[in-house]
């Protein structure tokens, strides 16, 4: 994979890396150059008197340009300065390692870029939306560490079986509503398929209830007074049609609180209500509010029981600091307690996000179980017994004992060693002739296998993927095809070749060509086509050529007839000409 890289991107783990793909600046066509440009000049325009005063600020200190699409490279040598980078990625990516990039101050960026049809909106991320929504916001340091920060919790968050399977419908969707030529009956197919996997999510997971509290701040978060809100959200800062729509009326203002995570929301359509962020530092407080509700924090049965359902690679981590990574499977309660839990498959063992030696997957490439908790009748738990304690209750080297823990766990063998932590205290140990029983049933028998049991009274923690990224090769994505771009001919290829025209006329490139002459082919070939003309007025007007604007003018008044859904921007685009000492 070939991109620039930068002390920020080196230090991005393999399994991040995998979903980075090249730009390709020189796909972008004239008429994607276009669309941007409209976007921006609106955008800044218009956002100059809703959005939260850091998002003009950002643009100048991300290099975002309002007349060419951003090249990565160059974004990245300016994102530097305030310790971020951009990397482009392959559209749609799992929730957890878009979170895990923002943990390390990457901005990821779809480098796509929506088709003039969609301009307003896509659903499918884009360039305008990361790069002109997300980017100018980050140069706030106080917003961008609450990134940082929340991208290090989420990619924690568990998720379901069903989140898995929704992620790869909504991507599908992405791909084929910005496919040129994709047939209408398979695009209402997948909408389809996707309400019937939403209508059935059954209990929302952790990442499901996380992705809603990034959704009501990150994407679509306003900020201040619910009487008079500024926009900060990268959804509405990158929407020309909601960014208005959402500072009416008819969208509800409620103040921002954990309640936004219980909130689910439509990516297909505008939002009903919004959440208002008195400032960037609450942003925060609620999301340690939300942590503190996650198994990465709490630990227990339910955290265990959440990893079971995920059917995906997880962690707990036991009060002695013992990380267990695999794909857990079995858990054993008493009394509302895990006594005893077990993978499936390849599992690592690891202390302080470091795998211990000797225990990586392929040492326990069939599963690891383990029983948690106390001793039957000894209150002192076996990690806090000096090796006097130890001695005394014969858990020592060589020592034939049987262990019976509350609960009904009995684990009864000959002792071979003990595995210590830095500060001497006993985290695993090891059995030879083992048998691991809870009342009448066999968990674990052998007499030649080594045996490892965990040591720990409680679980402390459970999270999504392995303590240590090292233990398991996570690098499963395959990079969706980019089609070959050929130079375009036909009819599109004329259209794309007068809009280049007119862009090398506007940036003094190409000054020889006839305007007059381009706007008779457009009107004549490409009736319908209205934003080369909107391009076309704008130099009419700044060459005072009040005779070609007005002849502009009227065929734009046609094509508003023909087509009334563009009207609306073709008026914004005159309207923007008109004022020229704004824009420039």
């Amino acid at each position: 994979m070939s991109y620039e890289s930068n002390p920020i991107l080196d230090k991005l783990p393999k399994h991040l890396k995998q979903y980075i793909k090249p730009q390709n600046y020189e796909h972008y066509s004239a008429i994607d150059q276009a669309v941007w440009r409209y976007v921006m000049r609106k955008n800044v325009d218009y956002l100059s008197r809703v959005a939260h005063e850091s998002y003009l600020d950002g643009l100048g200190k991300t290099g975002i340009s309002i007349d060419h699409i951003p090249n990565m490279y160059g974004m990245n040598r300016i994102l530097k300065d305030i310790g971020w980078a951009a990397v482009a990625v392959d559209g749609f990516i799992p929730p957890s390692a878009f979170m895990e990039f923002q943990a390390y101050n990457v901005l990821v960026i779809a480098s796509e870029i929506r088709q003039l049809k969609h301009i307003e909106y896509t659903p499918a991320p884009d360039i305008i939306h990361e790069g002109a929504g997300h980017a100018p916001i980050i140069a706030n340091p106080e917003y961008a560490e609450y990134l940082r920060r929340f991208g290090e919790i989420g990619c924690k968050a568990i998720s379901s079986a069903k989140d898995y399977e929704l992620y790869e419908a909504v991507r599908h969707l992405s791909i084929i509503k910005e496919a040129s030529g994709t047939p209408e009956e398979a695009i209402e197919k997948a909408e389809k398929h996707i309400e019937t996997l939403q209508e059935n999510m059954g209990t929302p997971s952790e990442m499901a209830l996380i992705r809603n509290l990034h959704w009501w701040t990150v994407e679509y978060g306003l900020i201040g007074s619910v009487d008079n809100p500024r926009i900060y959200g990268a959804g509405l800062l990158s929407s020309i049609g909601e960014s208005a729509w959402c500072m009416t009326d008819k969208v509800k203002k409620i103040p921002y609180s954990i309640e936004a995570a219980h909130t689910s929301f439509d990516i297909t359509k505008p939002q009903p209500q919004l959440f208002v962020t008195p400032d960037f530092a609450y942003l925060s407080q609620v999301l340690e509010e939300f942590a503190n509700t996650m198994a990465l924090r709490t630990g227990g049965l339910q955290g265990v029981e959440k990893l079971i359902q995920s059917k995906a690679l997880g962690t707990v981590e036991l009060s002695t600091g013992l990380q267990i990574s695999g794909e857990f499977s079995k858990v054993i309660a008493y009394e509302g307690r895990p006594v005893y839990i077990q993978t499936q498959g390849e599992t690592a063992l690891s202390y302080r996000e470091k795998e211990l030696v000797g225990h990586s997957r392929q040492r326990h490439a069939n599963g690891f179980g383990t029983p948690v908790g106390k001793l039957k009748g000894i209150n002192l738990p076996i990690e806090d017994m000096s090796p006097r304690d130890l001695k005394a209750y014969n858990i020592y080297e060589g020592e034939t004992i049987s262990l019976e823990f509350e609960g009904g766990i009995r684990v009864s063998g000959q002792i071979i060693t003990g595995t210590r932590n830095l500060q001497g205290e006993i985290i695993l140990i090891t059995f030879k002739d083992c048998t691991v029983s809870h009342g009448d049933t066999i968990l674990f028998q052998s007499s030649d296998e080594l045996y490892n049991m965990a040591v720990g009274v409680e679980i402390v923690s459970a999270f999504n993927g392995p303590a240590d990224l090292q233990s398991f090769d996570l690098t499963t994505h395959s990079l969706s095809a980019t089609p070959e771009r050929s130079k375009k001919t036909g009819a599109i290829g004329k259209l794309e070749n007068y809009y280049e025209q007119v862009r090398h006329y506007r940036e003094g490139i190409n000054t020889t060509i006839s305007r007059n002459k381009v706007f008779k082919e457009v009107k004549e070939y490409f009736p319908n086509d209205w934003l080369l003309s909107v391009e076309l007025y704008e130099l009419a007007q700044n060459s005072k050529d009040r005779n070609f604007a007005r002849e502009i003018e009227t065929h734009l008044e046609l094509v508003k007839q023909n087509n009334p859904k563009v009207g609306h921007l073709i008026d914004d685009g005159i309207a923007l000409v008109r004022k020229a000492g704004v824009i420039h």
